[in-house]
C-alpha cells in the first residue's frame, strides 16, 4: 500500500486542481458574461427622453457655451410653475438656478450638477456623440455618465418636489453650473463669489463623484463620495532640458511614494467600507493602521496608498523660445495648504535652477464631509432600498474632483452620487469614447433621487436645521 499511496496522493491532488481551476474558470465567465449581457430593451420613459434631448445640446467645454443647455433646463422647470434664473458669468457661460423655500431657514439641500461636457469627435464613437441614439438598451452620447444624466436625475427630482405643493422642511436648490470641466472659475466658484445668496441657507449638497459597482447585474457597492484630493497646476520654467530632466526624475519617487505620510480618519473609514468587497488586498483594507504597522502598506494598490500621500505628477518636457517647460500636478491631502506645497516645490525645483512660472489652478484646503450626518444615513438608506442586497459605504477620490471642493472649504457638507448602477466597461467612457448609460439603469436612478429628495423634504428624520 506505501508504494500505492505517493500515486494516489499525486492523483487526487491534481483532480483537485483540476475541479479547481474549472470552478475558477466557471467563475471568471460568469463575471465576465455577467458584463457583457445585453439585457433586454427597457421602455424609454419621460425622463430618458429628456436625457436625451439634454445630450443632443452641445456644451463642449471649451469652448464652454453652456446657454442653450441652461436654456433647456430653465424651460422644463418653468412648465412646472418654477421660476428659474438664468446667469452668466460671461457672456455665454450659464448656470441655472431655482429654489423651493421650506418652512426653516438654515438646513437646506442643494441639488448641484454641472451643464459643460468635455469635447468630443466622431472618431471612435459607435454612435455619434451628440445624437443620444438607444443602441442595445443603452443611451450614448457625451455627458450621459458626465453628468448630464444625474442632471436629469436631480432636475425629475426637483420638479417632482415642486408638483407636491408641498412646503418642505428645509429649502431645496436646483443649482446647474457652467465650467466644470475647465475649473469652476466661471461656474460654482464664480457663483459663491458674486453670488452667495444662491447658497444661503443651505447645509448639504449632491453632487457627481459617487460610484456603482455592479457584479452580475446587481450593485455590489454604493459609493458615496465625501471627498477628494485637491490639486495644484503649476508650470515650471527652467532654462536647458538636461536640468528638467533631471527634476523630473528626482520627482519620480513622489509619483507614487511607498510610505504613508497621513492617513485621514475619513480614508480609513472608506477603505474599512471597501475591503469585503476586495479579495486580494481586503485584508490590508480593512485595518489600515494595522497593515502599516505589519510593514504591508507598500502591498496596497497605487490608487489606495495616494489616498494618504501628497503625490506629484510631472507632464512632458516642451521647448520654446525662452527654455523649457514642465506642467506638474499637486495632487494634496484635503486638508493640506496648497501655499505649504507650492513652497516646497519652488524649494526642490531651486536645486536644478528651475523656476515655478505661473500658478494655472489652486484648490484646498477642502475637508472631507462627514458620513456620520443624518443626510449620510437618509442616502445610505435609500440607496439600499432601491438597490436591495448593495452594501453602501463612503468614497474619497484620490485623482480626480469635482465642484464640491468649494463647497466643502464653505462648511457645506458635499455627497457625491452615481444615482444608477454602472459597470466597469460604461465608466470606461467617462472622457472618452461611447460613454453611455442603460436605459432601464437610469431609470433606477431617477427613482433613487427621486426617493433620496422626498425623504429630505418630509419625513419625520429628515436632516434637523443644525
Amino acid at each position: 500500500m506505501r508504494r500505492w499511496s505517493l500515486p494516489l496522493s499525486l492523483i487526487f491532488a491534481g483532480a483537485a486542481l483540476i475541479a479547481g481551476l474549472g470552478w475558477y474558470n466557471a467563475r471568471t465567465k460568469q463575471e465576465l458574461d455577467s458584463q457583457l449581457w445585453i439585457p433586454k430593451p427597457a421602455a424609454i420613459t419621460p425622463a430618458a427622453v429628456l436625457l436625451q434631448q439634454y445630450v443632443r445640446i452641445d456644451t463642449s467645454n471649451p469652448p464652454g457655451n453652456e446657454l442653450p443647455g441652461a436654456r433647456f433646463l430653465a424651460a422644463l422647470l418653468a412648465k412646472d410653475g418654477i421660476r428659474a434664473e438664468i446667469i452668466e458669468s460671461a457672456p455665454g457661460r450659464a448656470s441655472v438656478y431655482a429654489r423651493i423655500a421650506g418652512k426653516q431657514h438654515g438646513g437646506g439641500l442643494l441639488l448641484l450638477n454641472h451643464i459643460d461636457v468635455v469635447p468630443a469627435t466622431k472618431a471612435g464613437w459607435t454612435r455619434p456623440p451628440f445624437a443620444a441614439e438607444v443602441f442595445l438598451n443603452q443611451v450614448y452620447g457625451r455627458g450621459t455618465l458626465d453628468m448630464k444624466g444625474i442632471g436629469i436625475c436631480e432636475l425629475v427630482a426637483f420638479t417632482d418636489l415642486a408638483r407636491t405643493h408641498r412646503t418642505p422642511e428645509n429649502d431645496v436648490v436646483f443649482l446647474a453650473t457652467a465650467d466644470e470641466e475647465e475649473g469652476g472659475g466661471k461656474g460654482a466658484a464664480w457663483l459663491l463669489e458674486h453670488r452667495p445668496d444662491i447658497f444661503e441657507g443651505i447645509r448639504y449638497a449632491l453632487n457627481e463623484g459617487g460610484i456603482t459597482e455592479t457584479t452580475k447585474e446587481r450593485v455590489a457597492y454604493f459609493g458615496i463620495e465625501t471627498g477628494t484630493k485637491m490639486t495644484v497646476k503649476l508650470l515650471l520654467r527652467g532654462r536647458g532640458r538636461e536640468p528638467m530632466q533631471a527634476l523630473r526624475i528626482a520627482l519620480e519617487p513622489f509619483i507614487t511614494p511607498l510610505d504613508p505620510e497621513r492617513v485621514l480618519p475619513e480614508v480609513r473609514e472608506f477603505l474599512h467600507d471597501l475591503a469585503p468587497l476586495r479579495v486580494v488586498q481586503g485584508q490590508l483594507l480593512d485595518d489600515i493602521t494595522r497593515t502599516i504597522a505589519a510593514g504591508k502598506f507598500w502591498l496596497l494598490a497605487t490608487g489606495y496608498r495616494e489616498l494618504t500621500q501628497n503625490v506629484v505628477w510631472p507632464g512632458k518636457i516642451e521647448s520654446d523660445a525662452r527654455g523649457v517647460t514642465m506642467p506638474v500636478n499637486l495632487y494634496n491631502l484635503p486638508d493640506e495648504n496648497p501655499d505649504t506645497r507650492i513652497a516646497w516645490l519652488r524649494g526642490f525645483a531651486g536645486r536644478y535652477g528651475v523656476t515655478i512660472e505661473t500658478v494655472l489652478e489652486i484648490s484646498g484646503p477642502a475637508p472631507i464631509s462627514s458620513r456620520h450626518t443624518p443626510m449620510f444615513a437618509i442616502i445610505a438608506a435609500e440607496a439600499g432600498r432601491q438597490y436591495a442586497g448593495t452594501r453602501t459605504g463612503s468614497e474619497v477620490l484620490a485623482a480626480s474632483y469635482n465642484d464640491s471642493r468649494f463647497l466643502r472649504a464653505r462648511g457645506i457638507s458635499a455627497y457625491g452620487l452615481m444615482p444608477f448602477p454602472t459597470d466597469w466597461y460604461q465608466t470606461q467612457g467617462i472622457h472618452s469614447i461611447d460613454e453611455r448609460v442603460r436605459v432601464d439603469w437610469f431609470n433606477d436612478g431617477v427613482a433613487l433621487m427621486q426617493r433620496i429628495t422626498r425623504r429630505f423634504a418630509f419625513a419625520s428624520d429628515a436632516p434637523p436645521n443644525r
